[in-house]
């Protein structure tokens, strides 16, 4: 197998460097089930940098939940705030822990990863 060379890049999406505040459901080193807020330092299609204050092992599921306002969610039927990820790495920092996580199923179709066409949002009148 060949090592990627310096600066290549090998996401097949995009991250958008949000910070996001996000509810994390898991369960701990013993197996008991917890909940923390966390925030999410950037996002794709495929997965999130998450900020979190607990260490979680690599491959451990996780439940994510974004908070948001329920007027937004009855405005648009098809936005979904609960999301499985796994975690991939953790690397720590000064008092927490960033985590990569890896989306169950990607936010986006086939089809849709970073160079693709995008479809128009607003008809031309």
């Amino acid at each position: 197998m060949k090592a990627a060379r310096p600066g290549t890049e090998r996401r097949k999406w995009s991250r958008l460097p949000l910070a996001i505040p996000v509810f994390v459901r898991s369960r701990d080193e013993k197996g008991n089930e917890f909940l923390e807020f966390a925030t999410a330092l950037n996002v794709s299609a495929g997965g999130m940098l998450l900020a979190l204050r607990r260490i979680l092992p690599s491959h451990r599921q996780i439940q994510l939940e974004i908070p948001s306002a329920p007027v937004a969610l009855s405005m648009m039927p098809r936005v979904s705030r609960s999301l499985r990820a796994r975690a991939l790495r953790h690397t720590p920092a000064e008092g927490f822990y960033l985590l990569g996580l890896k989306f169950s199923r990607p936010l986006l179709g086939p089809g849709s990863h970073n160079g693709s066409r995008q479809r128009k949002l607003v008809s031309a009148v």
